[in-house]
C-alpha cells in the first residue's frame, strides 16, 4: 500500500504530530516514554466518546504555540506523509489555536515548514485555514484565507463542535468566501446528523463534507439496494466529496456500530457517494493513509481497482486547478498501474 499513489484531503496538523515530537517539545507531558504516551492518546482515543478523543489535542496544542515549533511540525508532517506513499495532501489546522502568535505569522511558520518538506520530497501539500466555530474569529480566519489564497492555502473549513454551532450562524461569512470563489469544505456530519449536513450546503457552499458519514442516516436499504432520500440525492448527484476517514470515524463513534466493519463506507460507495479515505488524525488514531485503505480491504474486500477508484476520486475532488488535477490522476494510474503488474493483477 506505501507504495501506491495516494491523496489525502482531510488532515488535521495538530492530529499529525510524531510521538518523539510531542514528547520532547511537551513541557509536561503525562508519560515521560514514547509507548507510555501512546497509551495515554489511545485510552482516550478507544473511549468512544468524541469529547474525550478531543483531549490529546491539549498535549499537542501546547508544543503549537511557536513559529520553530510549527515549521517543524509542518515540516516532519511532509516527510511522514512522503514515506507513506501520498503524493498531494491538503491539511488543514486552526490558527487562532495557536494563540500565542498572530495568526498570519502562525501560517507563515507553517508554510515554511510545508515548502521545505515539498522541496526534500518532491510532493505537493496545501493548506486549509479553520474557523473553530465555538469561537470568535471565524471572519478573520476566512479573511486570512482570503489573503493567502495566491500562496499555499487553498480552502477554508469550519470545525469544533458540530451541535449547536450551524453553519447559518456564519452565513454573512461564507457568503463572503462564497462571493469570492473560495472553495469551502465543512466538517459536517461526523458529531451531528443530517441538520448539519444541510446547513454546510445551503447556508455554507460546501464543496466538500468534512467526514459527512452522517448522510447514511438518509440511506434505507431495501431488498438489499439502498434507497436514498432527497438529501442524500443531492449530495451523491452532485458529487459532494465525503471526506470519510474510517479509524478516527470509529473512535468518535461517528456511526452506529461496536466494530470498524460497521462504518458505512462500503454502503455508501454501493450507492454511488463520492467517498474517500483519509486519516483525519494520524497520531490519535494511531493510523496512515496506507493502514486505512489495509483496514478497509479487511473489512469489505476492496480490491487494488477499488482503491485506485477512491484515490481518483480524491484527486477529483482536490482544491485544485483542473490541469493539476489531472496531472495528479495520470500519477495515481501509473502507480496502480504499475503495481497491478507487479503483483499479476489488472487493475481495471
Amino acid at each position: 500500500m506505501k507504495d501506491l499513489a495516494k491523496v489525502s484531503l482531510h488532515d488535521h496538523l495538530d492530529g499529525s504530530l510524531r510521538l518523539t515530537t510531542v514528547l520532547e517539545l511537551s513541557a509536561a507531558p503525562p508519560a515521560d516514554t514514547v509507548d507510555g504516551l501512546r497509551a495515554w492518546i489511545n485510552e482516550r482515543s478507544l473511549s468512544g466518546d468524541l469529547v474525550e478523543y478531543l483531549r490529546s489535542f491539549s498535549l499537542t496544542g501546547a508544543v503549537l504555540q511557536t513559529a520553530e515549533n510549527l515549521e517543524r511540525v509542518a515540516h516532519e508532517y511532509v516527510l511522514d506523509l512522503a514515506a507513506d506513499g501520498v503524493v498531494y495532501a491538503e491539511v488543514r489546522w486552526a490558527p487562532e489555536l495557536s494563540h500565542s502568535l498572530p495568526v498570519a505569522a502562525a501560517v507563515e511558520a507553517v508554510s515554511s515548514g510545508l515548502r521545505r518538506g515539498e522541496r526534500e520530497t518532491g510532493i505537493t501539500v496545501r493548506q486549509i485555514l479553520i474557523g473553530m466555530r465555538q469561537g470568535h474569529r471565524v471572519a478573520e480566519i476566512a479573511d486570512l484565507a482570503l489573503a493567502l489564497r495566491e500562496t499555499d492555502v487553498v480552502a477554508f473549513d469550519l470545525a469544533g463542535p458540530e451541535a449547536g454551532y450551524p453553519p447559518s450562524l456564519f452565513a454573512p461569512t461564507l457568503d463572503k468566501l462564497q462571493g469570492e470563489w473560495m472553495p469551502v469544505t465543512i466538517h459536517a456530519g461526523e458529531a451531528d446528523g443530517l441538520a448539519s449536513i444541510a446547513s454546510a450546503l445551503a447556508d455554507g457552499h460546501a464543496l466538500r463534507l468534512g467526514h459527512g458519514v452522517r448522510i447514511v442516516d438518509d440511506v434505507r436499504v431495501v431488498d438489499g439496494e439502498p434507497v436514498l432520500g432527497r438529501l442524500a440525492q443531492w449530495v451523491r448527484d452532485r458529487e459532494i466529496v465525503l471526506e470519510a476517514s474510517p479509524t478516527s470515524n470509529f473512535h468518535t463513534a461517528a456511526f452506529v456500530g461496536e466494530r470498524f466493519s460497521d462504518h458505512p463506507f462500503a454502503l455508501l460507495d454501493r450507492a454511488g457517494f463520492a467517498v474517500t479515505v483519509n486519516t483525519d488524525n494520524r497520531l490519535m488514531s494511531d493510523t496512515t493513509l496506507s493502514a486505512e485503505l489495509e483496514k478497509l480491504s479487511a473489512a469489505f474486500g476492496f480490491t487494488l481497482a477499488d482503491h485506485e477508484r477512491f484515490q481518483l476520486t480524491a484527486a477529483a475532488g482536490a482544491f485544485l486547478p483542473e490541469p493539476q488535477k489531472r496531472q495528479l490522476a495520470q500519477k495515481i494510474r501509473a502507480s496502480f498501474a504499475a503495481a497491478g503488474l507487479a503483483s499479476g493483477h489488472v487493475p481495471h
